[in-house]
């Protein structure tokens, strides 16, 4: 049987090793499948994900000057779904983010469709958000100030300390 580059096969584990695992292939033949190209997510261990003997279905990715095949398991199946809880729906130059039972709108880019106004019910509560936003805006970069002209005082002192000026 002959391989080529794209053939999706099915082989068996032959042997597992820290930077993937190696796969017997029909024909007689065998193959490497990286670590990076063994699942969808992120491998720490092969052996989380494969053991030796199982049956896998993989995909040719290269067929190196030597002879070597390199082999993808998650090129050979689909990719998990996403998950839904930060699902975008575009609607009427508007982004709604939908997700735990919530809808964030985020504003229209410019050059697209103004905002709805807003009721005066609901403008209300967000006057408060921006003052008490403000406060703590300003007493973190007193914060910082202070932390920084504590690190230049004590970086002058320990300079002419070692002489250098």
């Amino acid at each position: 049987m002959e391989i080529s580059v794209g053939a999706i096969l099915e082989g068996t584990i032959k042997s597992i090793t820290k930077f993937g695992a190696f796969v017997s292939l029909p024909g007689g033949r065998s193959g490497l499948v990286h670590i990076s190209e063994i699942a969808h997510s992120y491998v720490a261990d092969v052996r989380d994900f494969l053991t030796e003997g199982q049956t896998v279905k993989v995909k040719v990715v290269g067929i190196d000057d030597a002879g070597r095949i390199n082999l993808s398991i998650k090129k050979a199946t689909p990719p998990p779904p996403r998950p839904q809880h930060a699902q975008r729906e575009r609607q009427g130059g508007r982004t709604e983010f939908r997700g735990n039972g919530r809808n964030f709108n985020s504003a229209p880019r410019s050059g697209s469709a103004p905002r709805e106004p807003r009721s005066a019910a609901s403008a209300a509560p967000q006057a408060a958000g921006p003052a008490d936003f403000e406060a703590r805006l300003k007493q973190f970069m007193q914060q910082s100030d202070s932390k920084l002209s504590d690190l230049r005082m004590t970086e002058k002192r320990s300079s002419r300390r070692s002489g250098h000026r």
